[in-house]
């Protein structure tokens, strides 16, 4: 991967412009506009160290061609199932692929087996991108009052459903009243599952 990839993937991820990039670095717009071009190869150790904080990641071995460890935090637990109150508890950092470090922005541990029926088991850590919009049918993390959880969330007929993936485990319906009185707010979209067995 080159510099001119990661620039235009934060770009694409964040939505960040090149004036905002160069504000936060410390560094001219046309300087990050030529990173984005591709036509500047080499960076000062200073500006890549300052530009890995800004990605989330040290991209100075990515770029001399090394594989690289990459970790994400893992922020703390989500329901699968209901009535966990949401807390951020930070509970250490997990080993990301670079691709899972430019899509997703943090993992959440589940606890519960409401979504065991697409391979969200107890246990299990899922990769979320922080957003407040998902599409209709997407696995979302979920607020709902206090409580946080993670469900294929659906848009049917002005109401908000949250669907278990699991026949024991009861569906919960909201009005639109009731999304705006709980509150009720969308904060992720779950990218991707890991479980580990034994």
């Amino acid at each position: 991967m080159d510099l001119k990839t990661i620039i235009q993937e934060y770009k694409l991820k964040t939505g960040m412009s090149d004036s905002e990039i160069a504000r936060r670095l410390h560094i001219t717009r046309s300087t990050v506009t030529r990173w984005s071009r591709g036509d500047v190869k080499n960076v000062s150790s200073k500006t890549l160290e300052k530009l890995s904080t800004l990605v989330g990641y040290n991209i100075a071995p990515i770029l001399q061609g090394m594989d690289t460890s990459i970790r994400l935090p893992i922020l703390g637990y989500v329901k699968g199932g209901y009535d966990l109150f949401a807390q951020e508890n930070h509970l250490g950092e997990e080993e990301a692929s670079l691709k899972d470090c430019q899509t997703g922005d943090y993992y959440l541990q589940v606890e519960g087996n409401s979504m065991n029926g697409v391979g969200i088991m107890d246990g299990s850590l899922v990769l979320v991108h922080q957003t407040n919009q998902i599409d209709n049918g997407d696995i979302g993390v979920v607020l709902v009052g206090d409580e946080v959880t993670v469900k294929k969330v659906l848009f049917k007929n002005k109401m908000l459903i949250l669907e278990a993936a699991n026949p024991d485990v009861e569906n919960r319906y909201f009005t639109a009243q009731e999304v705006k009185d709980l509150p009720i707010r969308i904060i992720g979209k779950v990218l991707s599952c890991k479980t580990y067995y034994g």
